[in-house]
């Protein structure tokens, strides 16, 4: 069995987020940039089938400018055979990133392709259902557990009501939510070794992928600042200021 995973270089969850001054984006310069946290579940999930015998070759592939080979880096240390990056310096919005897996799976001919429910980043949660949509493969998002048999995977999904066990026939796409496993930490022999592990540089053009934006940001503004409470001495004031400032009654 084939694995491909799909990780994404963003900024750092521990990072405080900054709006750029001309409210076009945030800002990224000079921030510490990581594995989506998501993605990192997903190459965790891969290599533990590695572990187990279940799968033969786990394949992780990022879209995005040079540094996300960094990002890859990472994803060989914690265990995958080899990388591809496809090479974009410009946003590449979820259906382009689709198309662009959607490419690279006929080429690589995968038998699961696993992929973080969603970036921290921009929080779209499309692309695992893009691809699934494109492939015409059946989908399992929000996996809190997996597990592989004879042909079929079964999924137990994190859904409003509880949870959802759903079983799909493979080749299939999965997302994974955090209650699927803890990510490992690359050991330092790995993080050696990961350096001389085969990084596959392409370009959308080589996929025949078009990834002009259909979509444009107006502006990028912070979230307003929560006030602060005040304390009230009846139950009166409390209705009161609840119906005429809060007008949630």
């Amino acid at each position: 069995m084939k694995v491909l995973v799909a990780v994404k270089r963003v900024i750092d969850y521990n990072v405080k987020i900054r709006v750029k001054s001309d409210q076009s984006d945030v800002e990224t310069s000079n921030v510490k940039m990581s594995m989506n946290p998501f993605d990192e579940i997903a190459i965790e999930e891969g290599v533990r089938l590695l572990e187990a015998g279940t799968a033969k070759q786990l394949i992780a592939v990022s879209v995005g400018p040079q540094p996300c080979q960094e990002t890859l880096r990472t994803a060989l240390a914690m265990g995958a055979d080899r990388g591809i990056h496809v090479k974009c310096d410009t946003t590449v919005e979820p259906l382009a990133v689709a198309k662009i897996l959607k490419a690279i799976v006929a080429r690589e001919k995968p038998d699961l392709v696993i992929l973080g429910k969603q970036a921290i980043d921009d929080d779209s949660n499309q692309t695992g259902q893009m691809l699934a949509a494109l492939l015409d493969w059946p989908q399992g998002t929000f996996a809190s557990k997996l597990a592989l048999g004879d042909g079929h995977a079964v999924v137990i999904r994190e859904v409003d009501g509880g949870l959802e066990t759903v079983k799909l026939t493979l080749p299939c796409v999965v997302t994974t939510d955090l209650r699927l496993n803890t990510p490992r930490y690359a050991s330092l022999p790995n993080i050696m070794k990961a350096k001389k592990k085969p990084i596959d540089a392409l370009s959308p053009a080589d996929l025949g992928v078009d990834i002009t934006p259909r979509l444009t940001t107006l502006k990028v503004v912070e979230p307003a600042k929560r006030q602060a409470g005040i304390k009230v001495d009846s139950v009166a004031t409390l209705v009161a200021k609840l119906r005429t400032e809060a007008k949630v009654i």
